[in-house]
């Protein structure tokens, strides 16, 4: 019988010692073993320019994390027979689950914490590429979500929670009506005109902000004056300007003229069970330039630039008249300028980190900005002779936006997967509070009604009333809604047919029919 060599014997109790302190992982079947030795196998009659034993951790490490990976696809399935088996038995009492809230990435919550590391290292580093690219805003923090299934409990994370939520909604009240498909890139904002005619304005990370027929879905401008992502566009109260907001770092004003095409009858996108309420795919993305923006008139340079940042600027309101102009940006600073000679008139310093949002009240010259610091600003310019500025702390994590409703109440959304109500006279504590399972971004209320609209990471788009109380959630399925994440939401209350938009990172945006008083009379 022939004899091992000395360095062989050498190199076998090295890779056995190697062996006894690697990670141990459960088998997933019998002919694994068998696999992973046929491909080492293959990997060792390869030439390689690597050190034996350099290449022998290499398969070991390589093997642990498939097999890592087969663990966790095969509690997936366990999990989602689990859900199947719950969906029967929920069948038999007329309700059902909705299985795009139960996701492939949401269902594996036992790992949610170090996914949620690796997919915040990931966005940061998309981030920090795209500002330098085209200078978008920051990116999203994951973290673990709570699954709410009729009456079911459900493990969430940390612990269990039981909820008894109305699980369904008719789609009489919320109705999707029609989508804006042209821009190639994701879109960070939407706005409505406050003056007529009505169009809708998107902002995207293309470079370019696109105004829209609401009724037809056809591009009627497009403005390409910007050299990085358009992160916001405002609509001027009184005349037809917009202002839109850019990673470039400044901010443009300019005059548009529209004529709106003659209407089309739209085709009914609602005809559909709940039986479709399922996942979507990468490749059901509508494709960029779907409905043409290209043969739209194009402008190429501002009436006015808003230059003083020193970095992207990532959201930009007009004040009440029309006059002045306000600015957020990554510089930690927000500024006043005067439209007219485009001066600089204030700037607002305070926060401790990236600004994300503006916002400024419909009748006061209050201000109200948000930041990556955990805290919103309220900033007075009623009396021209003293600035005042107040300073809520209550979130967590990122203020996404903060936004004026009627009378004295701010609402403020944030990255902790909250949004919270305030009283402007009283800031020690909100109002109500609302807990979703997903970091919520730019929201809008329904100033009339006043709804909130709170668009998701996870693809949702939620309706809540200001005590809190939940009204809707807007359908979506495989035919229909946002396929990545919602970054906005804007009301139009003015408009008969589509009185709520929204628009994500699937490069579309979406009009609405809410039946307000039908949602209201089910509440």
């Amino acid at each position: 019988m022939p004899t091992e060599s000395g360095s062989c014997a050498t190199a076998r109790q090295a890779k056995q010692k190697r062996k006894s302190h690697s990670l141990s992982i459960r088998r997933t079947n019998s002919s694994e073993q068998e696999r992973s030795g046929l491909q080492r196998e293959m990997l060792e009659g390869q030439d390689s320019k690597l050190p034996s034993s350099v290449r022998n951790t290499l398969l070991e490490l390589f093997g642990q994390i498939e097999r890592e990976f087969e663990n966790l696809y095969i509690e997936n399935l366990e999990l989602r027979r689990e859900i199947d088996t719950l969906n029967e038995r929920l069948a038999a009492e007329g309700q059902t689950i909705d299985g795009a809230e139960l996701s492939k990435g949401q269902l594996k919550t036992k790992a949610s914490h170090s996914t949620s590391q690796l997919s915040q290292k990931l966005k940061t580093t998309y981030k920090a590429s795209t500002s330098k690219r085209s200078n978008s805003f920051p990116g999203k923090s994951g973290g673990p979500r709570n699954f709410n299934v009729g009456s079911w409990e459900i493990w969430g994370g940390d612990s269990w929670i039981v909820s008894s939520f109305k699980t369904t909604t008719s789609r009489a009240i919320c109705q999707l009506v029609k989508e804006y498909i042209g821009h190639r890139d994701g879109i960070w904002d939407v706005s409505v005109t406050k003056t007529q005619p009505l169009v809708l304005g998107t902002a995207s990370a293309d470079h370019t902000a696109l105004l829209w027929s609401i009724e037809t879905g056809k591009c009627l401008v497009k403005y390409g004056g910007h050299a990085g992502s358009v992160n916001s566009i405002k609509f001027h109260p009184t005349e037809q300007v917009a202002l839109t907001a850019s990673g470039d770092q400044t901010a443009h004003i300019w005059r548009y003229m529209v004529q709106l095409p003659t209407p089309q009858p739209t085709a009914d996108c609602n005809q559909m069970s709940g039986e479709d309420e399922v996942e979507f795919s990468d490749k059901d993305e509508p494709e960029g330039d779907g409905d043409g923006s290209s043969d739209c008139p194009t402008i190429r340079a501002p009436s006015t630039f808003l230059k003083s940042h020193q970095g992207v600027v990532i959201a930009a309101d007009w004040l009440v008249g029309g006059k002045q102009a306000v600015t957020a940006s990554w510089d930690r600073t927000a500024n006043l300028y005067d439209v007219e000679t485009s001066e600089l008139v204030h700037s607002l310093t305070g926060h401790d980190q990236e600004l994300t949002h503006c916002c400024t009240h419909p009748t006061q010259r209050l201000v109200v900005t948000s930041s990556r610091d955990t805290t919103f600003r309220l900033w007075d310019f009623r009396d021209p002779s003293i600035h005042s500025v107040n300073v809520f702390q209550g979130h967590t994590d990122t203020v996404t936006s903060a936004v004026f409703t009627v009378g004295d109440n701010v609402v403020s959304g944030s990255d902790d997967r909250t949004v919270k109500v305030w009283d402007l006279k009283n800031m020690r504590s909100p109002i109500a509070t609302i807990r979703t399972d997903s970091a919520v971004n730019r929201i809008n209320v329904c100033v009339g009604q006043r709804i909130i609209a709170l668009p998701h990471d996870n693809r949702q788009v939620r309706l809540f009333d200001m005590s809190g109380v939940r009204l809707a959630r807007l359908p979506r399925s495989n035919r229909q809604g946002h396929r990545r994440m919602v970054c906005c939401s804007a009301w139009s209350e003015d408009h008969p047919i589509c009185n709520l938009f929204t628009c994500g990172f699937d490069r579309q945006a979406i009009g609405w029919n809410i039946n307000i008083p039908a949602l209201l009379q089910e509440k």
